[in-house]
């Protein structure tokens, strides 16, 4: 997974209102592909890679050199970065959800997409717990995804803490 950049590279998701099919995954790469290709920061060349997982979340990791001044990608470079993830999203005709909601893995393992409020609930009525899967869309870095995983117990993330969700067998 993104695997020509290093795990200090800073990663951005974009969580897709519903599933990808195998084409739309593709389509959506390869019209975001010229953008990575020619991103710059302050006339700095962005190293950039982006991927699908789980058919439903576009991660976008990029990054530029910690000795380099100014290093990292710029407010500027990253608004360019998310004009073209929208217009590559609009090409396929799909849309990105609102970064506060939460996504969890039904029991099939199906990414499902639900508003906090909504989570919470589920949380209440004993529908999600400390073992059932969640995305976490909040990590920083390319290698907090490639050792943490997107994929986490609820437990062992940020809703677990959030949620008073403890882990259940």
């Amino acid at each position: 997974m993104l695997a020509s950049l290093p795990d200090s590279a800073r990663a951005w998701f974009f969580t897709a209102d519903r599933q990808l099919a195998p084409t739309e995954r593709t389509n959506l790469l390869e019209s975001l592909s010229p953008f990575l290709r020619e991103w710059q920061s302050h006339g700095r060349p962005v190293p950039a890679e982006a991927t699908v997982l789980y058919d439903r979340f576009l991660i976008v990791g990029a990054h530029i050199d910690d000795d380099a001044t100014n290093a990292g990608v710029s407010g500027c470079g990253i608004d360019a970065m998310t004009h073209a993830v929208m217009n590559a999203a609009e090409a396929v005709g799909v849309a990105w959800v609102d970064g506060l909601q939460i996504a969890y893995a039904q029991p099939d393992g199906t990414p499902c997409v639900v508003s906090r409020r909504e989570f919470r609930a589920l949380a209440r009525d004993g529908i999600v717990d400390g073992a059932t899967p969640v995305f976490v869309t909040t990590l920083a870095t390319v290698g907090a995804v490639r050792s943490q995983g997107l994929r986490q117990p609820a437990s062992d993330a940020w809703h677990g803490r959030t949620f008073r969700l403890a882990e259940t067998a």
